[in-house]
């Protein structure tokens, strides 16, 4: 088959040894899109390297036709339209994965709509909904609004109930934030999320806070939480350390969790994806669809690195496949 490699630091489109056939739990998966998440960037940079057993081809989700099932697999025949969460593998022609963690492509998406759902909604539910047990009436404030987690995070706040705000780059993605389901937002390279949000609750802070980018934000963070207020930390773009100010969060009663999704246990994936197709399959029956930016044939996938690393998206980045 052909997957992409990262060849002198550039990614090409070239052949190498086909998947394993699937093991008794495990699907065998034609792939004809994935997508492209900031983790495959640190990944390529040695930055982020997937777990013990994983493929260390790039691609932490995938959609495409079975073609295989093992013997212990009755949910899916071979020719079914499915979408998977991977450990790695997307980047590919071809991938084997655990049954537990594939569903079936929402009715009327294509290929590479249901491309861009399984990593970043499976990412916003399991932080928002699972870790920080957000109920309905909440409010919700999420970083880097306009990026593949947050708009999906925006859609299942309005669609469950809790208000958001978001930050993020340009009054542009703040708009469209705004037209998907947010309340308000702030502009980062501009504006002071702690006033405003604390403006927009009315002095009261918010109850959830999710949050990619990690040391930069803690404190401002904190002070933007509520009583009993829960931040969890997703992501380290602004750095891996901070000063904590546990006087206030002892006070506030606040809880800072942090958590990863690639790295969890095959039996806690599928708990997630069990999860979004109960609660959040429905939505997109009633007309939701997932945002994406553009579409990249895989071949050029270092030019849609490029497009991710620009910070000037909104939604996803999907990879055409075949």
């Amino acid at each position: 088959m052909k997957a992409i490699e990262v060849v002198d630091s550039r990614l090409e489109w070239k052949e190498v040894p086909g998947p394993v056939p699937p093991k008794a739990d495990e699907i065998l998966i034609a792939i004809h899109a994935t997508a492209v998440n900031r983790a495959d960037l640190s990944q390529r940079q040695g930055g982020y390297p997937p777990p013990p057993g994983a493929s260390p081809i790039l691609g932490l989700e995938c959609a495409g036709e079975v073609l295989e099932v093992g013997d212990q697999v009755s949910q899916f025949r071979r020719g079914d339209a499915v979408c998977a969460l991977l450990a790695g593998g997307g980047y590919a022609e071809q991938v084997v994965v655990p049954a537990g963690q594939v569903l079936p492509i929402p009715q009327r998406f294509s290929f590479e709509q249901a491309a861009a759902i399984p990593e970043v909604y499976a990412t916003a539910f399991l932080n928002i909904f699972v870790e920080a047990v957000a109920k309905p009436g909440e409010r919700v404030l999420i970083h880097a609004g306009a990026s593949g987690v947050g708009t999906s995070a925006i859609h299942m706040c309005q669609a469950f109930g809790n208000p958001c705000w978001v930050t993020a780059s340009g009054d542009d993605k703040i708009q469209y934030c705004q037209s998907i389901g947010a309340d308000g937002g702030t502009d980062r390279q501009t504006g002071d999320f702690v006033a405003e949000v604390h403006e927009w609750t009315g002095g009261q802070g918010v109850d959830v806070i999710l949050d990619p980018v990690g040391g930069a934000y803690l404190e401002r963070n904190l002070k933007t939480l509520n009583t009993d207020g829960r931040l969890v930390v997703i992501g380290l773009m602004g750095g891996a350390n901070a000063d904590l100010p546990l006087g206030r969060m002892m006070v506030k009663r606040q809880r800072i969790i942090g958590s990863t999704l690639r790295a969890r246990s095959i039996a806690a994936k599928t708990q997630v994806m069990q999860a979004l197709h109960e609660r959040v399959w429905p939505l997109f029956a009633d007309g939701l669809e997932p945002d994406i930016h553009e579409i990249i044939d895989v071949s050029e996938a270092d030019r849609a690195h490029q497009v991710i690393a620009s910070n000037q998206t909104i939604g996803k980045v999907v990879l055409k496949v075949q």
